[in-house]
């Protein structure tokens, strides 16, 4: 694979590497507790989806892993899997689910990659993509509630207390099982991942947390849940476990398979677009999905979380000298050598330091930038906002988007379709005044003042654009000619075609000609494919230039008393 040999960068790619790995480390255990697989579950997400997207991606400098966005919809998937088929464990009940549904999601991303859908992310809205990251931060913040105040895992199980509005609706868990060690604990590391960097950026504050506050449960502490033995050696294939899956099966996992994979796509390729506008490249989007989908489904079979390109991490690794895909397979072979040796040591690690690690990134997500800017933007992007950001933390993630993306398509058809109307006139030759007509419409010979108008259309025609033809045209008095101006209509859609046919359908009732001018080439090639041409109107009412109709116009409408004087004549 291109650059992944690349050994002119070694040093940078080396220190590069292993900085996002450490950055990784802590993260991928919290993601894992998160999801409800298990912090190895994190860990194995981090180095599949590390290594194989680094390998096969487009984009040399990114670091995959599990990732807040993806995390949260595998929380879901895991309690649906329970439901389904009993507890998540390795060998049995819902697990072989969700190995299935992330082997799929992969297989997804992949087929996005090699079909070039990857190339239309960038067409999705701030608004959307703005209310869509700040309700995963509040998800993350609200779920992190109760395993931040110490209240017991059993418990939350127990008390149904999973999810946004599980949390919410069992917020007196929090009062009743407070663990003041767990909180105290929790707090003090998100003191320290926000206070530490004040001192030196040299250390991923992250990675001190986690260390000192773990450091510091050992020894003083022993009243709060840690993460218990982890798996040692390298993990086993799972792909034995699909075995179990029927016909039925097939149709629970692939809407979520489709949401992981949209999403995971959504999130590597904003990370993708960060990582160009920080390292001056340009990345491979259709190659970039072929690699998470690699990395995605050779982590599912693993038993894995599911990841994506991780915008913090690759920002730290381009920051610290990666450049290309060698550093994000070192990323992940750093995180190998962990899970292979520090086994004893990470089993101590307390949930509720994971709880003030995934606070801080709650809080990171949230896009402060966008909610204070909605005072002076318009308010459909507002509206837009909260709505993705309302629907994303109490309903569903992928909807969220869905429904953002479908208001913020009918609010910009409105504007641009606002747009056209304005700037859509139609007046006589003879009300025209200089501010208003086009420059080669000045000085009209009269004989074509008292029979002519004018239809000025400026802008797509497409099914956004609210056709006030038939109110116009109503108006019109006895007149001979109408002359419909397209030099400034680059494209028309179908919508677009049938409003223009019903205009020259009644046009041709009232016994007024309409002639066409300026027509560009795909408004051509459609009208022409739809049989508007010459069917509706002829070709020789369709003419290249303004000027060429107008010559035409006056040779038909010169009376009989002789041609015109020179002076009448339009240049």
């Amino acid at each position: 694979m291109k650059n992944i040999y690349n050994f002119s960068n070694i040093k940078g790619d080396l220190f590069g590497g292993l900085t996002a790995g450490v950055v990784a480390l802590p993260l991928a255990l919290a993601f894992g507790v998160m999801s409800g697989m298990g912090a190895a579950a994190g860990l194995y997400g981090a180095i599949f989806t590390g290594v194989f997207a680094a390998v096969f991606g487009g984009t040399p400098s990114q670091i995959t892993g599990p990732t807040a966005p993806m995390t949260t919809v595998v929380i879901g998937l895991v309690a649906t899997a329970i439901a389904a088929k009993g507890e998540i464990v390795a060998e049995g009940g819902g697990f072989f689910l969700l190995i299935a549904t992330f082997i799929l999601a992969g297989i997804f991303q992949v087929i996005m990659g090699l079909t070039g859908i990857g190339k239309y992310i960038r067409y999705i809205p701030y608004p959307v993509v703005s209310g869509f990251m700040s309700g995963i931060g509040l998800i993350i913040l609200v779920t992190q509630i109760l395993p931040f105040m110490g209240v017991p895992a059993e418990v939350v199980v127990q008390e149904d207390a999973k999810g946004t509005i599980g949390t919410l609706s069992n917020l007196n868990l929090a009062i009743e099982h407070i663990n003041v060690s767990s909180l105290g604990l929790a707090a003090l590391t998100v003191l320290i991942i926000f206070l530490f960097p004040k001192i030196t950026k040299a250390v991923p504050s992250a990675l001190v947390a986690l260390v000192v506050v773990s450091g510091i449960s050992y020894f003083f502490v022993t009243d709060v849940e840690v993460l218990g033995k982890m798996p040692e050696g390298f993990p086993a294939l799972k792909v034995n476990v699909l075995a179990q899956l029927t016909m039925s099966d097939i149709g629970f996992i692939i809407i979520p398979a489709i949401m992981l994979a949209f999403l995971g796509a959504i999130d590597s390729l904003l990370t993708s677009v960060v990582a160009d506008n920080v390292t001056k490249t340009k990345h491979n989007s259709s190659q970039e999905l072929i690699g998470q989908g690699i990395g995605n489904m050779v982590s599912g079979m693993f038993g894995g979380l599911p990841g994506a390109g991780a915008t913090i991490r690759t920002v730290v690794n381009v920051n610290n000298g990666g450049k290309y895909r060698l550093s994000g397979v070192i990323h992940g072979l750093l995180l190998l050598l962990v899970l292979l040796g520090a086994g004893p040591v990470v089993m101590y690690i307390p949930h509720a330091v994971l709880a003030g690690i995934l606070v801080t990134v709650g809080i990171s997500i949230i896009d402060y930038k966008g909610l204070k800017d909605m005072r002076f933007i318009p308010v459909s992007e507002t509206v837009i906002i909260i709505s993705v950001m309302g629907i994303t933390v109490f309903y569903d993630l992928i909807v969220a988007v869905l429904i953002g993306m479908m208001v913020a398509t009918i609010v910009f058809m409105k504007k641009m379709g606002d747009i056209t109307d304005k700037k859509s006139k139609i007046e006589s030759l003879d009300t025209y005044k200089d501010g208003v007509a086009w420059d080669d419409e000045k000085g009209m010979p009269e004989v074509l003042k008292e029979k002519v108008f004018i239809k000025h259309l400026d802008g797509p025609l497409f099914f956004g654009y609210k056709s006030k033809f038939q109110e116009l045209y109503e108006s019109l008095p006895d007149i001979k000619y109408v002359v419909i101006r397209m030099e400034r209509v680059p494209y028309i859609d179908q919508s677009g075609v049938y409003a223009l046919e019903e205009s020259l359908l009644y046009l041709e009732e009232r016994g007024i000609n309409a002639l066409i001018t300026g027509l560009q080439e795909q408004p051509k090639q459609l009208m022409e494919s739809l049989s508007l041409v010459p069917e509706l109107i002829g070709e020789d009412e369709v003419f290249n230039d303004f000027h060429s109709c107008i010559s035409w116009l006056k040779r038909i409408l010169t009376d009989s008393k002789g041609a015109l004087e020179d002076n009448e004549i339009v240049n």
